[in-house]
């Protein structure tokens, strides 16, 4: 299935070019493929995620028509919910992610959830009741795929998403702004515009929406036949066709941003260009200023061609003014084509341990049922994944596997590469063969609990041998202890004793949870039974050679017994809270036994 799976993500998710663009639609919640009207090629979810519910958003609610906003993915558990998606590494992308609530689930009660890329805080979503709300998010990408993922914050409130699209971009582009860095859109207005304008006037599928003309502004259309917009930002020549201009000379143009109340580092792109051809008499000029403050040089719209000013390094608010203000020597009011304008995110996390994140895949791509979980293991924090811990680094490492009752069967991968794990909880599935050696050699495990599993073998002595660990491996019938007693059995067998034909049924237990190893354990009561049986043997010789009674040989054989038994009971005390009973009934029967032997010798 995980091959399968990826060869359809590859050839489903990919319109790739020479340079191997990435142009990927998905319309979550849907089933099957389509185009729609702005010649963008579509397909549905069902494929490339397992978690989640489909659903339909109302009829004659607004957008039931569209055809990508009329389906959903809504998710009810996990503490994240993500989707993955192939792309090159050092690429620039522009991700974008649609909500269209449309009361799907007849509450009409939009509800709001955090939403997550790369394992880094994107927004906080809030949905609405009157239509869609989108975010979008143009980074470079650390890695060798990129994920969107929503994540629930309020108890009652489901996080859903309805489209994620990935758009490739050109290295060249939106470069003002360290690749460390995102930049999350507020607005890009293509000012003078009657309608929306996309893919495919714009070859990155940016979505330009036209602005709200207010009074004393008039929309202008450009009688070139041509406009070169070969500048760095690329604005599509359907945007850059038309434009508004104050309706005096001597008028300033006050430009809308859209930001939070509070101060956020900021990113904005002005474009430029003449929308006539001037004569000798007109002139056009004006500055860009922030706060009244000029903030560029005399702007000179060409005619046929683009200018383009961009904003970076500084913090803005809702309380920040943008204005283009004529010169004292324009004949003809400022003028403006389009904008675009970002926040700067925090710095882009580096995602968790790549020596976790190699451990972790082998466990996904061993076994179907973990496949589901995207995203970044760790990031952001506190949604790691449902089964992982992680610990608060800068670069998180996985600290806890909690797998169990996860219905697992088959051999353990190798995950020695998380060196990191402190914690690892596997009991209750089906994992057969050997334990494997390398889980003795993971320098910081406390704990490691394989209990009711099918392993058979021997137990590393790395393992058993490990007094810091607190180890759980009960429920494996196939498991022996390693070294002498290492011979496998079934229920009822018995194995020989070492020096005589006759047989004992032994039930010393595998390898209980116990920080004790049971080698020193059963060795320690090999050594005291040991001990008794030679003075029991060397006090009957010394009766038998003086020719005595037995009586006194018995007596001293009774006073080794008390002995004997004291120290067991000493070693029982100290090995009572972490060792079953059956190792205490061991010890006590075989006391027995050999005293029964003595009174026989």
């Amino acid at each position: 299935m995980a091959n399968s799976s990826l060869v359809l993500i590859i050839l489903a998710l990919f319109i790739l070019s020479a340079s191997a663009q990435v142009f990927v639609s998905i319309d979550c919640g849907a089933s099957g493929s389509y185009t729609d009207e702005n010649s963008i090629a579509w397909i549905g979810d069902d494929d490339l995620i397992q978690n989640g519910e489909s659903k339909v958003v109302q009829s004659g609610n607004a957008l039931s028509d569209d055809h990508v906003m009329s389906t959903l993915r809504v998710f009810s558990t996990r503490k994240k919910n993500c989707y993955t998606i192939l792309a090159s590494k050092g690429g620039q992308v522009l991700v974008r992610a649609s909500f269209n609530y449309g009361n799907y689930d007849k509450k009409s009660s939009p509800p709001s959830f955090d939403l997550h890329f790369d394992g880094n805080l994107w927004a906080t979503v809030k949905t609405s009741s009157e239509g869609l709300v989108y975010y979008e998010a143009i980074y470079v990408v650390k890695g060798d795929s990129i994920s969107v993922c929503v994540a629930q914050t309020n108890p009652n409130q489901l996080p859903f998403i309805s489209a994620i699209e990935v758009r490739s971009l050109g290295s060249h582009m939106y470069s003002h702004v360290d690749a460390a860095y995102a930049l999350f859109l507020r607005s890009r207005t293509a000012y003078g515009a009657n309608g929306t304008i996309r893919y495919s006037d714009d070859a990155y599928d940016r979505i330009w929406n036209p602005a709200v003309i207010g009074s004393g502004l008039n929309m202008v259309t450009s009688d070139a036949l041509f406009i070169d917009v070969n500048v760095e930002d690329e604005p599509p020549q359907a945007v850059m066709q038309n434009a508004i201009t104050a309706s005096t000379a001597s008028q300033s143009i006050a430009l809308g941003t859209n930001f939070p109340t509070e101060k956020v580092p900021i990113y904005i792109t002005i474009y430029f260009s003449e929308v006539t051809e001037l004569d000798s008499t007109q002139k056009r000029a004006f500055q860009f200023r922030i706060n009244n403050k000029p903030d560029s040089d005399t702007i000179v719209p060409p005619y046929g061609k683009v200018t383009e000013l961009y904003v970076s390094n500084m913090t803005a608010s809702s309380n920040t003014s943008f204005s283009l203000v004529p010169t004292a020597d324009s004949t003809l009011p400022p003028l403006i084509n389009a904008m675009e304008v970002f926040t700067v995110s925090d710095q882009l996390a580096d995602g968790t341990n790549s020596k976790d994140v190699k451990g972790l895949a082998a466990f996904q791509n061993q076994f179907d049922t973990l496949q589901d979980w995207g995203g970044d293991p760790c990031l952001p924090s506190p949604y790691s994944w449902d089964w992982i811990n992680c610990n608060a680094d800068a670069t998180p490492r996985v600290t806890a596997l909690y797998l169990s009752s996860f219905d697992l069967s088959g051999p353990l991968p190798d995950f020695s590469s998380m060196d990191a794990l402190e914690t690892i909880d596997l009991h209750n599935n089906s994992f057969n063969g050997a334990i494997p050696d390398f889980l003795g050699n993971l320098p910081s495990l406390k704990e490691l609990n394989l209990a009711d599993n099918k392993f058979s073998g021997p137990v590393p002595s790395s393992l058993s041998k490990n007094n810091k660990l607190k180890l759980v491996v009960s429920g494996n019938p196939d498991l022996c202890v390693t070294g002498k007693s290492c011979t496998q059995t079934t229920a009822g067998d018995s194995t020989p004793v070492a020096g005589g034909g006759k047989k004992k049924s032994s039930k010393l237990p595998v390898i209980l949870g116990t920080s004790i190893p049971g080698f020193f354990v059963f060795w320690g009561i090999v050594g005291v039974v040991a001990v008794l049986h030679h003075r029991r043997k060397s006090a009957a010789i010394a009766v038998h050679g003086s020719g005595g009674t037995p009586h006194g040989g018995a007596t001293n054989t009774n006073m080794a017994d008390k002995m004997g038994q004291a120290v067991m009971n000493e070693i029982k005390v100290n090995i009572q809270e972490q060792v079953t009973s059956e190792i205490s009934d061991y010890v006590h029967q075989t006391v027995q036994n050999d005293q029964q032997d003595g009174r026989n010798a």
